[in-house]
């Protein structure tokens, strides 16, 4: 243990923060293995429901290359990279599995959107259950994976891959807190029940989240696609759901309204502990054109970051968070927009766990 702690002093004294990022080194550059980080990045490179644009099981390797590039130095957590930051290798079997299923789920998709030929459907029949199937086992591997760290001290963040990825995640924290409420930001309520036959799809992670008891709260940001089964959902939860739309967001701003007091709206119906969902489409679409499903509208990136760092600064535990829907696309942009959100996330959610200081409050 002492060496162990000796070895973590000498990279800390040798690493140069202002030095161009190594890729021999982690994530960002960073001298971390994930035994010694604070806060680890679980890659889950998973994408077999995705119904329109596929690419998001890239996102994680596109984004730690693109964190190369990043500075680490934040003028409200200057020291932030102390903190210890790293990501875990992506599990093969798991790529390899969305990589094998995919095209099964597409072809399903397909078959669907054409109208169900009654001759076809044999041929299809089964495909739900079998990734369905896939889709719980998946469930138990991250439960398993981000229960342990989070039973070793570690603060973790997931990074999709689709939107489905992060609910073993969202289990193993319901298994460790009395309750919590989630910060979803993000274009779509994915509310939707088992959305097109598949309960494990991108668009009904939230839907399955709120089977969970320990989820008290859930709080949508951004919104602006979204049906009327969805709708119909929020308004018969009682108030478990609260839906900040962009198009409300929006005619509050051109009122007249200051983003911080409609951030002030949005945390008011928080409750102390919170987990943070980030699917990259709740950005403006300029910032992540490569993703799977963009619509228009959004938030700006530094809105996005002055909501996070508000909730850390009321006083709230972001117990965990996640990052998904990030696709390479056609240039290297959505990989360094998305490393970029990554790095401000996980260290805010350091600061609120106690790991790392922030300077003073914003006025």
């Amino acid at each position: 243990m002492a060496n162990s702690a000796s070895s973590l002093e000498q990279k800390l004294a040798a690493f140069d923060p202002n030095a161009l990022g190594d890729s021999a080194g982690g994530i960002y550059g960073l001298p971390f293995t994930p035994e010694e980080a604070q806060v680890v990045i679980v890659p889950v490179p998973w994408e077999v429901t995705v119904s329109y644009r596929a690419g998001t099981a890239e996102g994680p390797e596109a984004i730690r290359e693109a964190s190369l590039q990043v500075d680490l130095y934040d003028p409200d957590l200057p020291n932030a990279w102390q903190m210890g930051l790293a990501m875990e290798e992506p599990d093969e079997k798991i790529a390899a599995e969305s990589l094998s299923l995919r095209p099964t789920a597409a072809e399903y998709i397909g078959w669907l959107e054409e109208g169900e030929p009654e001759a076809t459907h044999g041929t299809f029949s089964q495909v739900p259950a079998q990734v369905n199937q896939r889709g719980q086992a998946l469930l138990e591997w991250l439960k398993q994976k981000t229960g342990a760290l989070l039973d070793a001290g570690k603060g973790v963040v997931v990074l999709g891959g689709d939107h489905s990825t992060p609910l073993g995640y969202l289990h193993a924290l319901a298994e460790r807190h009395e309750e919590f409420g989630i910060l979803q930001i993000d274009a779509h309520c994915d509310l939707r029940p088992a959305y097109e036959g598949f309960e494990f799809s991108h668009a009904s992670i939230m839907y399955n989240a709120l089977k969970l008891p320990q989820v008290k709260k859930l709080v949508q940001v951004g919104i602006r696609d979204y049906c009327q089964q969805e709708a119909e959902y929020i308004d018969q939860s009682n108030g478990r759901v609260a839906l900040f739309a962009d198009r409300f967001l929006q005619a509050e701003m051109l009122g007249g309204k200051s983003w911080k007091k409609e951030c002030k709206k949005i945390i008011a119906q928080l409750p102390q502990k919170v987990y943070l969902s980030f699917d990259i489409d709740g950005l403006d679409p300029k910032l992540c054109p490569g993703t799977g499903t963009p619509v228009p509208g959004g938030l700006e990136f530094e809105q996005a970051l002055y909501l996070i760092r508000m909730v850390v600064r009321s006083g709230r535990t972001i117990i965990g968070c996640d990052l998904n829907e990030v696709a390479p696309g056609d240039t290297e942009w959505n990989a360094i927009v998305g490393a970029r959100l990554l790095y401000h996330m996980a260290n805010w959610m350091g600061v609120s766990q106690g790991r790392l200081k922030a300077r003073a409050v914003e006025k």
